[in-house]
C-alpha cells in the first residue's frame, strides 16, 4: 500500500523492468513530489499498449533503457501540484499522454499541427523540462522514466503539459483509452485523413489502433470499412466497429492486394491507413489509393528502419501520403470531445477492452498480448 503526503516523497507500489523482455517486478519505488510546471498522479488505472511492449523487448541499444517503469495509457486523479500550476487542483480526472501540448509555441497554436516545438515527442527517459528522474528504487537508485509518463507505478509525476482533464461521468477504464490507442486511430480518421461521408477506406492491420481507426472512419460516415489482415478472426471482430469486408493477403494466389483493393472499389480507396509498421505495407496501401485523391496515412513505425520508397509519377498523379502521430490530436482539445462523444452514445469503446487484471497481474497483460489474444488489456491498480 502506498503512504501518502501532498508535500513529501510517496512510497509506492511500481512494476519496474530490469532487463529487456524479461517479466516486469513489482518493487517499493520513491516518488518525488512535484516540481515547477509538474503534477503528482495517483494512478487507477492503466492498460498496455504495442509501444510498451516494443521497447520492453529491447536488449540493446540507446532506447534499451534499465531499470525503468513503463506505461502510456492511464486514467488517474491529481494528488498534488508542483508550483506554477493553475490548470490543476488536488483531485481532478485525468489522463496522461505522451505527446505534450502547451498551449504557449507556434505549433499548438496552430490547428494544423499537434506536435508541441516548446516540449518536442522524444523518446525520453526523464521529465521533459529539466532531465532529471522523479523515481527511485528502494535502495535509493534512480529509475528512469517512459514517454513522459510511466503509469506502471500507483503514482507517478507528469509535466503539465502531458496532462489532460476529462469529464468524471465516464468511467475509469473507458477514459483510460482514450490516452493513447484508441485516440490515436479515431483521431487519424477524423483530424489527419478528414474521412468524408461516403468514401471508401482500407485499413492495413486491423489490430487495436487499426480498429479504432474503423471507428473512426465509420463516425466519419465512410460508406466501405475494407479490413486487411492475415488473421481470418479479424473480420468478425472487426464488424463491431464498422468494418464491411475484409481481405485476407493468403489467399488472393498470384494477386497483389493493391489489384484486389483497386478492383473492389473501382478505382481504389479513397483513404489507406498502414497501422502495421512495415514499408512493404505502406507500399501496398499506397497502390491501393485512388489516383488523383488517395491519401495513405502511416501510422506504424517502420519496424526495422527500412525506408519507404515510392514511384514520383503516382505522386504527380494526386496521391499522397500522410504521418500520423498520436492522430493528430491536441490532447486538451480533443480528448474532451471524444469522452463526450463517448458520454453521447457515439463512439464506441466497450469492445476495446477484452481483459482485465489486477496490478499484481501485470506480466499477464505482456503475455496476452503478446499470444494476440487482447486489444487492450485494463490493468487495475487496487485489485
Amino acid at each position: 500500500m502506498a503512504t501518502t503526503s501532498t508535500t513529501k516523497p510517496i512510497k509506492c507500489r511500481a512494476a519496474v523492468s530490469r532487463a529487456g523482455g524479461e517479466p516486469l517486478q513489482i518493487e517499493e519505488v520513491v516518488v518525488a513530489p512535484p516540481q515547477a510546471y509538474e503534477v503528482r498522479i495517483k494512478i487507477i488505472c492503466t492498460s498496455l499498449c504495442h509501444s510498451d511492449v516494443t521497447f520492453w523487448r529491447m536488449k540493446e541499444g540507446p532506447m534499451a533503457v534499465h531499470p525503468i517503469i513503463f506505461g502510456h495509457e492511464a486514467l488517474g486523479t491529481i494528488e498534488s501540484v508542483g508550483e506554477h500550476v493553475d490548470e490543476f487542483k488536488v483531485g481532478d480526472l485525468v489522463v496522461p499522454t505522451f505527446l505534450a501540448q502547451c498551449n504557449e509555441c507556434i505549433d499548438c497554436a496552430s490547428e494544423r499541427s499537434n506536435m508541441c516545438s516548446k516540449l518536442v515527442f522524444q523518446i525520453g527517459h526523464a521529465m521533459p523540462r529539466c532531465g532529471t528522474t522523479r523515481f527511485a528504487d528502494a535502495k535509493g537508485e534512480p529509475v528512469n522514466h517512459f514517454l513522459c509518463v510511466s503509469s506502471f507505478s500507483e503514482y507517478t509525476v507528469v509535466d503539465v503539459a502531458h496532462v489532460t482533464k476529462v469529464d468524471p461521468a465516464i468511467s475509469p477504464e473507458k477514459a483510460c483509452l482514450l490516452s493513447c490507442g484508441v485516440t490515436t486511430g479515431v483521431g487519424a480518421a477524423w483530424k489527419v485523413a478528414g474521412v468524408e461521408t461516403g468514401s471508401t477506406v482500407a485499413i492495413f492491420g486491423p489490430g487495436s489502433v487499426g480498429l479504432a481507426v474503423a471507428e473512426g472512419c465509420r463516425l466519419r460516415g465512410a460508406s466501405r470499412i475494407i479490413g486487411i489482415d492475415l488473421n481470418p478472426d479479424k473480420f468478425e471482430l472487426g464488424k463491431k466497429f464498422g468494418v464491411t469486408e475484409f481481405v485476407n493477403p493468403s489467399e488472393l494466389g498470384e494477386r497483389s492486394v493493391s489489384e484486389v483493393i483497386i478492383e473492389m472499389t473501382k478505382g481504389g480507396a479513397n483513404y489507406c491507413f498502414e497501422c502495421i509498421g512495415l514499408a512493404s505495407v505502406m507500399n501496398d496501401a499506397f497502390k491501393s489509393s485512388r489516383k488523383g485523391l488517395g491519401k495513405t496515412i502511416i501510422l506504424g513505425v517502420e519496424m526495422h528502419g527500412a525506408p519507404l520508397c515510392l514511384e514520383s509519377y503516382d505522386i504527380l498523379n494526386g496521391k499522397c501520403v500522410m504521418g500520423s502521430l498520436f492522430g493528430g490530436i491536441k490532447a486538451k482539445n480533443d480528448i474532451p470531445t471524444l469522452v463526450n462523444k463517448y458520454l453521447n452514445k457515439e463512439l464506441e469503446l466497450e469492445n476495446f477492452i477484452t481483459h482485465e487484471v489486477g496490478f499484481n497481474e501485470i506480466n499477464k497483460a505482456f503475455d496476452l498480448l503478446h499470444e494476440g489474444k487482447s486489444l487492450r488489456c485494463v490493468i487495475w491498480m487496487d485489485k
